[in-house]
């Protein structure tokens, strides 16, 4: 069988479909594709106070959130009476994600156990008030 231009161009275009399709079936079955927030769109809003949030963090002379991997737990150095928010993110499942409140009352370093957390990538975010002021850190940790 002889090759000529006019079959070449109709199996490349044939070829690209099929190509396609799949790409498209394989998509469209995919489970687990989730929004990080369900508030998209107003967290998008907000961008800009995180941003000045975190820049005001890095300013600090200290390692706010440190991960103890031995212990399973992290130590949070913050000063008496902060207030604030932990968020625990697991990317690949809604599902485990935690949330945790954080009232500073003894001493400056507390500490929260992840012990019942299961094993695996997670986004720690930390966000609190420090003398009237609004800070933000966040954390990658692997348990």
């Amino acid at each position: 069988m002889i090759m000529d231009w006019g079959k070449g161009i109709l199996l490349s275009i044939i070829g690209f479909v099929v190509l396609i399709m799949t790409m498209v079936v394989i998509s469209v079955r995919m489970d687990g594709i989730e929004l990080v927030t369900e508030n998209y769109y107003e967290a998008e809003i907000n961008y800009q106070d995180r941003i000045d949030e975190e820049s005001s963090a890095l300013r600090l002379d200290r390692t706010v959130i440190t991960y103890n991997s031995l212990d399973k737990n992290l130590l949070l150095d913050l000063p008496n009476g902060t207030n604030g928010k932990i968020q625990l993110f697991r990317p690949s499942d809604s599902n485990l994600d935690r949330e945790f409140l954080v009232n500073v009352i003894d001493s400056n370093r507390t500490s929260v156990s992840l012990l019942e957390l299961q094993p695996g990538y997670w986004k720690v975010q930390l966000s609190w008030t420090e003398g009237g002021k609004n800070f933000y850190e966040e954390k990658k940790i692997t348990i």
